[in-house]
């Protein structure tokens, strides 16, 4: 529903400064005018047009605006693709993300989508997780809370449920959404960001990642987790106290297994996608080296109706500039009688 409101361009504390401060010399002209009438050659006419120009001036700063409800929203071209692993191993407790805290991988994968999405605010994104199957978890869109709500909501699987790590498992479904956001939005800019360990535990030789370049900008291979490695937990939870934790056991020594970043393989997937690679810990955050986004923007539609306000100025301002003009003209005239 239309209306109107004040949303001074100034801001609240200066917009109100200054219209208060106009309203006072309104105020005082027309205070001056009355104490000084009988002995002063001001004319009523020009008290009023001077009251009239502080007066407009006030409410100009102001800032009056139309509201009008919309579902169209301007949008950077930038489209951001994000994959999570979310095999067993990103519970790990053995990553760290802008400090020297030690927590899970996949906590580690939650702060750099946040850091992401506030990186890119007006960018759009479409957001997979990978683990024994890779599902599309949100496909794209200019909303980054539901993008902030996903990585929140993101567990790893259970151990039970993985047969092996294979970091090419989100190939086909990423080929398939990269394709569709190309062809959807043909000169957008389109970048990958794939978080993962790195870890390989499948005995099947991993597909190259290069297919999808053909439908990239660019791409970011973000490594959560330590060389150092950790302990897997068995229920595929990092709630856990290491006291009470039950923990994946190699085969072949019957030891809990330990699970290591695998920096290489990391690398080598973000060399495949013509990319760059960045490892996640103290010093290093998603935060480091971002690809440009485009300098275009579109208008899309979106299922959430917002508020759009339109300052409405232009009015005021041509009442200003002509009695501004008529109080030139009136000094002109004026000086003109002194001569």
């Amino acid at each position: 529903m239309n209306g109107w409101t004040l949303s001074p361009a100034l801001g609240w504390p200066a917009g109100i400064a200054v219209a208060v401060v106009m309203t006072a010399c309104a105020v005082a002209e027309v205070a001056i005018h009355m104490r000084h009438r009988a002995c002063s050659d001001e004319t009523v006419t020009s008290c009023v047009r001077r009251t009239l120009i502080c007066l407009f001036t006030a409410i100009a700063v102001l800032t009056p605006s139309t509201v009008a409800s919309t579902t169209s929203k301007a949008v950077n071209a930038t489209d951001i693709v994000i994959a999570i692993d979310t095999t067993s191993s990103m519970a790990v407790k053995d990553a760290t993300y802008g400090s020297a805290t030690t927590i899970s991988r996949l906590d580690a994968a939650k702060h750099a989508v946040h850091d992401l999405t506030k990186a890119y605010p007006a960018a759009s994104f479409s957001a997979l997780s990978f683990g024994a199957s890779a599902s599309l978890d949100v496909p794209l869109t200019p909303d980054t809370l539901a993008i902030d709500n996903w990585a929140d909501a993101l567990a790893v699987e259970s151990s039970a449920a993985s047969s092996g790590s294979s970091l090419d498992t989100p190939l086909d479904k990423l080929l398939l959404t990269l394709k569709d956001i190309r062809q959807r939005h043909t000169d957008d800019t389109i970048v990958l960001f794939l978080i993962s360990d790195g870890e390989q535990t499948s005995t099947t030789t991993r597909r190259t990642y290069s297919s999808l370049r053909r439908y990239l900008d660019d791409a970011v291979v973000l490594g959560a987790g330590s060389t150092t490695g950790g302990k897997i937990p068995a229920d595929g939870s990092d709630d856990s106290a290491d006291d009470q934790e039950t923990w994946v056991t190699d085969p072949t020594t019957g030891q809990p297994g330990i699970s290591t970043l695998s920096p290489d393989t990391l690398s080598t997937i973000a060399d495949e996608l013509s990319g760059s690679a960045i490892m996640l810990d103290a010093s290093h955050t998603a935060t480091n080296s971002l690809p440009k986004a485009s300098k275009a923007w579109r208008t899309t539609a979106t299922a959430k109706t917002r508020q759009r306000t339109t300052p409405v100025v232009w009015p005021i301002a041509i009442v200003i500039a002509a009695l501004l003009a008529w109080e030139l003209g009136a000094w002109i005239a004026m000086s003109r009688r002194l001569l």
